[in-house]
């Protein structure tokens, strides 16, 4: 479905956040449901690659926290407070923030596995992610299709690489993160993990 929405925007050339937002704010609201026994009020939170900002700011009100979204691009339609990084490091210290979010944008990064190390180096409590999964032809399928129109539509020369449920355990229990929590769901088509991982 958003594969086909992605497309339609740019063929027409229409920022896809304005035009679903709703649908975006809808799923912003669940994530926040899912995650509210992991973040405490007042949290100081980074959403890492936050793109149109609908996310952040949901966590923002959900949890009366103190929000900074980061991205390689400025797409946000929310006004949440924003720095540009290079996608690669985080200009942070150590324990800068008490949860470190990251929704659906390591599979569009050049170097997961690095920037999961910047996440864990700058988060002092706990790191949450939602990735699409590729399990399943469907899903193997959508996977691709999604990764090529969205990196299409936004420009970004980095080819998408999804990683299976195992494949995402064994990534972070070789950098030293602890799963405290997990759950999946199939949404259009597409298997997604939420992980809840421990610093």
């Amino acid at each position: 479905m958003l594969v086909f929405c992605f497309g339609i925007c740019y063929y027409f050339n229409v920022n896809p956040y304005r035009l679903f937002s709703k649908i975006y704010k809808k799923a912003a609201e669940q994530m926040c449901f899912e995650c509210q026994n992991f973040i405490e009020r007042g949290s100081k939170i980074l959403d890492l690659g936050c793109g149109s900002g609908i996310i952040a700011k949901s966590f923002q009100d959900f949890f009366q926290a103190e929000i900074l979204g980061v991205d390689i691009r400025d797409n946000r339609i929310y006004p949440i407070p924003f720095k540009i990084i290079d996608g690669k490091s985080l200009p942070f210290s150590e324990n800068s923030f008490d949860v470190v979010l990251i929704n659906y944008v390591l599979h569009h990064s050049g170097d997961p596995i690095s920037l999961l190390k910047e996440a864990k180096r700058v988060s002092r409590n706990k790191i949450i992610i939602y990735e699409d999964l590729p399990e399943g032809f469907l899903s193997k399928l959508r996977c691709k299709i999604h990764g090529a129109s969205f990196n299409s539509f936004f420009k970004i020369k980095n080819q998408a690489s999804f990683k299976t449920e195992r494949q995402w355990e064994e990534v972070f229990r070789n950098i030293g993160l602890k799963i405290i929590f997990k759950k999946e769901a199939n949404s259009f088509l597409i298997k997604k993990g939420l992980f809840i991982l421990r610093v």
